[in-house]
């Protein structure tokens, strides 16, 4: 008799753009596959052929004249189809998804970014997103404007004809209200967010980004 199949695991990353969310998400992908589990690294906005589409209108700088409420709409319109194509069919055969981005990026870039409210945000998940939470989100902690100045610095030398600098275009003090967002989660939320400083050298990160991971998620798999 065939044993059922274990539900597969949803890790997110958050942060700051150029945080270093993305290396990390891939050396934990990396190491999750030595260990044997099928990894699917994917990203919001985007993830689908269609939250890709999205993407390039939240992002392109040409579209700076978007609404917020415009804006917050989009994203979870990505998010809805990027759950329903990619991320609950993966967990489902068991894979763990790794994500770059979830939902605490609408509530800190959005909800307090944009000023629109943690609630609206919150509202929209629990009627798209089918309940799904992450069972564990690794938020990088960094310097706000090293942060900014690295995005700004990579999305101008990538050599990609894409743009998307149209975050990177606002002020300080809408990165100051997504980062005091991002921690207020945290501290919220102290059983799914694990806050690390992501401001110390990239190994050092990444060693307590899979201690983390170990912990929390593969000890209770192997145990």
């Amino acid at each position: 008799m065939n044993e059922p199949v274990k539900r597969g695991r949803f890790i997110t990353f958050e942060g700051l753009d150029g945080c270093g969310k993305s290396t990390h998400l891939g050396r934990l992908a990396t190491m999750l596959e030595g260990e044997g589990v099928e990894v699917v690294a994917t990203r919001e906005p985007g993830g689908t052929a269609l939250g890709e589409r999205i993407r390039g209108l939240l992002l392109d700088s040409r579209t700076s004249g978007l609404a917020p409420r415009t804006e917050l709409a989009l994203m979870f319109a990505a998010r809805a189809q990027h759950i329903d194509e990619v991320i609950l069919p993966a967990m489902s055969r068991g894979a763990w998804v790794l994500c770059d981005r979830f939902t605490d990026s609408s509530e800190a870039y959005q909800g307090a970014g944009r000023q629109l409210g943690a609630e609206s945000v919150l509202t929209l998940h629990r009627l798209l997103c089918h309940g799904l939470q992450p069972d564990l989100t690794l938020l990088l902690d960094n310097e706000v404007s090293d942060c900014v100045a690295r995005a700004r610095r990579r999305n101008l030398n990538s050599g990609r004809e894409v743009d998307e600098n149209r975050f990177e275009q606002e002020n300080r003090p809408f990165f100051d209200r997504v980062h005091r967002q991002f921690l207020d989660i945290a501290q919220r939320e102290p059983g799914r967010v694990v806050l690390i400083d992501a401001r110390r050298h990239k190994d050092e990160v990444q060693k307590e980004v899979a201690a983390a991971v170990r912990a929390r998620l593969l000890a209770v798999e192997q145990g």
